[in-house]
């Protein structure tokens, strides 16, 4: 029985279909369904229902995939410990925000090229992504994380900072204290509140305005058109600060840091490629952000 059948069959149970597999892996489809066949005929079993709308597990399939997952898992893990300095290989699959995408893609394609026996596949989207159910490896997050069955590490933190074009601050002024931003058209990514602090005092202000956006660069954009006040990454706006689109507003109070995470499916044991690839973004990061 070949461990990449084995591979095979846990990536189309959890992928729900040959085709959506075959997608993932990049792989023929005819490929993944004659592995699939050879590994019913060791077993001796039917592990799919074909149908017209793609496979769907079996009884047999179904009790048989956390024993091909559990295997698999240990053979990757012997595999690292007998060769814990050597290549990394085989996949991997990281799905990251779109929003601010291309702030890791520097680090990712350095990891890529650091360790050229692994397959790098990334997916970057603003949609909500479900590893387990989809395949992935690990995610990169950027936010305030809620409560997860995922487990997390940060890696670092993005400054945040009230930000406004010289455009804008001719036409309508600049907020100075937090009340202020009320008179103000505030450009957020969604129904978001803001809450600056100044010493141990906080302010919490619900921002109002005609223009929200998913995307952090949309944002930056809309603010550069002097659409009105934004928060941000300082990372994101320094960019448009360099070339004088934005500047810095109201800098007497401090808005929190924005966290970043590598996130990945509950495991006792943690892919060598994945501690790698943390240790790189940690690397290129931690200090970026100020983080120890």
């Amino acid at each position: 029985m070949e461990i990449e059948d084995l591979k095979m069959f846990v990536e189309v149970a959890d992928a729900g279909g040959i085709n959506s597999a075959a997608r993932r892996l990049g792989l023929a489809k005819s490929v993944v369904s004659r592995r699939l066949l050879r590994l019913e005929q060791e077993l001796g079993a039917e592990l799919f229902a074909r149908t017209t709308r793609g496979a769907i597990l079996t009884e047999a399939g179904i009790s048989f995939r956390d024993q091909a997952a559990d295997i698999c898992a240990k053979i990757d893990a012997v595999r690292e410990e007998m060769s814990p300095n050597g290549d990394i290989t085989g996949l991997l699959r990281i799905a990251g925000p779109a929003s601010v995408g291309t702030l890791f893609a520097p680090a990712l394609a350095d990891f890529a090229r650091r360790h050229p026996a692994l397959q790098v596949h990334t997916r970057f989207s603003d949609q909500y992504v479900d590893l387990a159910a989809e395949g992935f490896d690990c995610a990169i997050r950027v936010g305030y994380m809620p409560d997860s069955s995922l487990i997390a590490r940060k890696i670092g933190s993005l400054p945040m900072q009230l930000y406004a074009s010289p455009g804008y601050i001719k036409e309508n002024g600049a907020p100075e204290y937090p009340g202020d931003i009320l008179k103000h058209s505030a450009i957020t990514a969604g129904t978001n509140s803001w809450v600056f602090s100044d010493g141990d005092q906080n302010f919490t202000v619900h921002p109002q305005g005609r223009f929200k956006a998913d995307n952090a660069y949309v944002l930056a954009e809309a603010a550069a058109a002097d659409l009105g006040v934004v928060a941000m990454g300082e990372m994101i706006a320094g960019p448009y600060v360099e070339a004088g689109k934005l500047v810095p507003i109201m800098t007497r109070f401090r808005l929190p840091d924005v966290g970043i995470f590598v996130v990945r499916p509950p495991s006792q044991h943690i892919p060598r490629k994945v501690r790698l690839l943390i240790d790189l973004l940690v690397e290129k990061f931690a200090t970026v952000s100020g983080d120890s």
